[in-house]
């Protein structure tokens, strides 16, 4: 990891303005910029590490997901949860993670 603060962490700082749609002392959840779904949100954990895989402690890998889920109940009935680790699993920006896509009338393959 550089010195420099992640994109996350300057929203989780307030440097940077998001819709943030939940928060607690440990994860905040955002609306994606550029939404690959009709619902795109970000659950990201305050604790920064750069990939999921990097989480070794199960206790907290697990509130993590859970936390993926609670929001992403809170938003639709039906979901994807999507995680992408690494540059070559398609991560962009590295500090972990979880994609909650939704929204799709007819699911993800349909065009509305």
């Amino acid at each position: 990891m550089t010195s420099q603060p992640t994109l996350f962490e300057r929203i989780i700082a307030r440097e940077i303005p998001s819709e943030i749609v939940y928060e607690d002392d440990r994860y905040i959840a955002i609306r994606d910029v550029a939404p690959k779904a009709p619902i795109h949100l970000l659950v990201i954990p305050k604790k920064v590490t750069a990939r999921i895989d990097e989480i070794t402690d199960a206790a907290e890998l697990g509130e993590l997901w859970l936390t993926a889920l609670k929001v992403a109940r809170m938003h639709a009935q039906d979901y994807r949860l999507l995680v992408n680790c690494g540059a070559g699993g398609g991560q962009v920006i590295f500090h972990t993670h979880i994609h909650i896509l939704a929204g799709w009338e007819h699911g993800p393959d349909s065009d509305t």
